[in-house]
């Protein structure tokens, strides 16, 4: 038989040899090592995945593989295992995201910005709207995923980074401290945001919405709120009825469809293929503004740059401050330019 045709029972079997001879005794008979990141998750126990798909070999092919024969990732000993229905986990949980940092930030915040114990209902609470707001899929979880020890360490953490703090900081990462500075620069706005957070979470109304794959937040875009509530900003930008309303109200007083930023015109540049085309921008984030019936006079109309300009970096500029850069920007190049010799001016004078 082929390498890899292993069965469910063959599975099973080595488990069983598994949990008889013990996870360290298992895994230096057979010269493996510990899993570095997928387990296989089965009743209640946890067992290296590439060390069991290469032992269960053996019950089908006679040997049971080496370490270098096969991928402990996606791709091989993981597909194997998903094959016959196992369920995959992972070793250690994922990095914490934006979402879940402004939730556990506030927490820290509200405690005078001292970290909090695996005890404190504050850290139960919080490790119960992670859980809600599942960041990842259930298979890049591990078996502690967000639970209250690991989202009171994170407490400490951020804790440790703030200004005021006299002790060693702990290993957090660049974005505990960068959702830690945004709440002290913009306390309010990052305070309204988290709460936002939890109402959705707890309501159930606030689900992810997936935004198109060439809009993904990549590492060039920062959302001050996180993915969540920015996906549901994005949303509202999209709602067809209200961009169509807001250039029908721009025309009907007389007005173009040219950007409010930076004044540049679809229909002028691209000509008939242009014509009609404008993006439309929510000038209140979400964050701010909260959940509601949205206004005509909410939304401006701007080109696709500007709008990625505005959507780059927190804190977010409206149409009308990024107008203010772009102008100082032209003004700037204006000043910076020496005035164009005639053709026929002699050189030096």
């Amino acid at each position: 038989m082929e390498k890899g045709a292993i069965s469910r029972e063959d599975i099973l079997k080595t488990m069983q040899e598994y949990d008889d001879l013990g996870a360290e005794s298992f895994l230096e008979l057979y010269e493996f090592k510990r899993a570095r990141k997928y387990l296989i998750l089965h009743e209640g126990k946890e067992y290296d995945s590439k060390a069991v798909a290469g032992v269960a070999h053996k019950h089908s092919q006679g040997r049971a593989l080496t370490w270098q024969e096969l991928s402990g990732g996606v791709g091989h000993a993981v597909d194997w295992l998903k094959r016959e229905g196992f369920r995959i986990g992972v070793s250690r949980s994922p990095k914490w995201t934006r979402d879940e940092l402004v939730l556990a930030c506030d927490v820290v915040a509200r405690n005078g910005w001292q970290g909090l114990s695996a005890s404190d209902p504050g850290v139960a609470e919080l490790s119960d709207l992670l859980q809600l707001l599942s960041a990842y899929p259930p298979e890049q979880r591990a078996a502690e995923y967000r639970n209250r020890n690991g989202a009171a360490y994170k407490t400490l953490n951020i804790a440790s980074f703030h200004p005021d703090y006299k002790g060693q900081p702990t290993n957090g990462g660049q974005l505990d401290r960068e959702v830690l500075q945004d709440f002290l620069d913009r306390p309010a706005e990052m305070a309204r945001a988290a709460e936002l957070l939890r109402e959705g979470l707890r309501s159930g109304g606030l689900q992810p919405v997936p935004l198109p794959e060439d809009e993904e937040l990549d590492d060039d875009v920062s959302a001050p709120e996180g993915r969540v509530l920015y996906r549901r900003h994005r949303t509202r930008e999209r709602n067809k009825a209200l961009r169509t309303r807001k250039i029908a109200s721009v025309l009907k007083q007389g007005g173009t469809l040219s950007c409010e930023a930076c004044g540049f015109d679809f229909a002028k540049v691209y000509g008939e293929r242009g014509k009609g085309y404008i993006e439309c921008h929510h000038v209140v984030p979400l964050h701010v503004a909260g959940e509601g019936t949205t206004r005509l006079a909410d939304l401006a109309l701007i080109c696709s740059n500007c709008h990625r300009m505005i959507h780059r970096s927190a804190p977010w500029p409206t149409p009308a401050e990024l107008r203010v850069l772009v102008q100082e920007q032209t003004r700037g190049r204006e000043a910076g330019v020496p005035k164009a010799r005639s053709v026929t001016e002699p050189a030096g004078t």
